[in-house]
């Protein structure tokens, strides 16, 4: 099979593996049991949030371990105080967009902040944001479905100048491009394990100090008193040495999805009619989005799948719907090209010879279409 869905998730990375094996089997004790047995482990949790703190570049002490991005993201909008006022990005993912129409079921105060057709987020909408004080903004770093990456720093500057906080789903960012906390300026910063090689069920949430986190969970005080409950200690090993890798191969694995992505592009480029989603855009270096007037997306996902073929048509927590992308909608692109969406996420294990065997078959499906 070819696994051209990357942005879904990543197969474990064999090294990630064996650091997670011995907390599965040997070091079972329970991080909060004062014994030798619970000292090991919770030593292991302190060594695994110092590598994603220097993934990120912020304090270890400013590291809450999650159950994933979607809980980081639900937990960072719980900094919202009841019938606040949030602001969220129309391209967001659906972890946060639900969340924010829950609060603004109980009362909190909803915007939403236009894009642009490449999908970033406008100037005009930052002045109208100053202008109306949300409490919270929400704009994810790199969108999972087109890949485009905002310029968020001098849009958080900007933000925090006026004392509005934000926070940043940088989900899909983490591992394929550098990601600074310190340097972006947000206030909180949604993080996943398993988009970078490492385990489901575990992610983080980055937060300043200062910053009034209500938690989701209670019963325990765990994570500083803010995710209770008995930590996923082999999950979080692994997303530990995860982000260990990460770190030290960050410029070998971009050139290399970068180099994919160009192949795959130029080949793209020789179906006619065929448009790649903000292509002139500043996107990760393993995503495309593309459609192809009158052609059903999600049909030609499902044959691209009878044939070995592994694909998207956007976000994997949105699929199967029958109306087209929220993302690409708010990008201002046609319905029925929207509909044709196909998205392709590479990574590391994929190939040159893979590529070109895609392009062959795509012409092939689309001629039959």
């Amino acid at each position: 099979m070819s696994y051209f869905d990357h942005n879904a998730t990543t197969p474990v990375d064999d090294r990630v593996l064996a650091a997670m094996l011995p907390f599965l089997t040997s070091f079972y004790g329970n991080p909060s049991s004062l014994y030798r047995q619970g000292r090991i482990v919770r030593s292991a949790i302190d060594t695994a949030r110092e590598h994603v703190a220097a993934l990120v570049d912020a304090p270890a002490s400013q590291i809450i371990f999650t159950s994933g991005g979607t809980e980081s993201n639900n937990l960072a909008l719980a900094a919202l105080a009841p019938q606040g006022k949030l602001a969220i990005s129309a391209i967001e993912h659906p972890s946060i967009t639900e969340p924010a129409l829950r609060l603004k079921s109980l009362g909190a105060q909803l915007s939403i902040i236009d894009v642009d057709a490449d999908g970033l987020v406008t100037p005009a909408a930052i002045d109208q944001l100053i202008k109306a004080k949300p409490d919270l903004v929400s704009i994810m770093l790199a969108n999972n479905e087109t890949g485009i990456i905002q310029n968020l720093a001098p849009v958080a500057r900007q933000l925090s100048a006026n004392g509005i906080r934000v926070h940043t789903d940088a989900v899909q960012a983490l591992g394929k491009i550098p990601v600074s906390f310190k340097q972006l300026g947000v206030q909180l910063m949604s993080l996943s394990s398993h988009k970078l090689y490492g385990p489901k069920g575990c992610g983080a949430l980055v937060f300043e100090k200062g910053v009034a986190i209500t938690p989701l969970l209670l019963g325990g005080e765990q994570e500083q008193g803010l995710r209770a409950g008995t930590e996923n200690v082999a999950a979080i090993v692994g997303f530990g040495k995860a982000a260990e890798l990460a770190k030290t191969e960050l410029a070998q694995r971009s050139a290399q999805l970068l180099a994919l992505r160009k192949l795959l592009e130029e080949g793209l480029s020789t179906l006619p009619g065929l448009s790649i989603f903000a292509e002139q855009a500043n996107r990760l270096p393993n995503t495309i989005q593309f459609g192809i007037p009158n052609i059903d997306g999600e049909m030609l996902l499902m044959k691209l799948d009878q044939k070995g073929v592994a694909v998207s048509s956007g976000s994997a927590c949105a699929s199967g719907g029958a109306a087209p992308s929220p993302v690409l909608t708010a990008m201002g692109v046609e319905a029925g090209l929207a509909k044709s969406a196909i998205r392709i996420s590479l990574g590391l294990t994929n190939t040159e010879a893979e590529i070109f065997e895609f392009i062959n078959l795509l012409k092939v499906l689309v001629c039959q279409a």
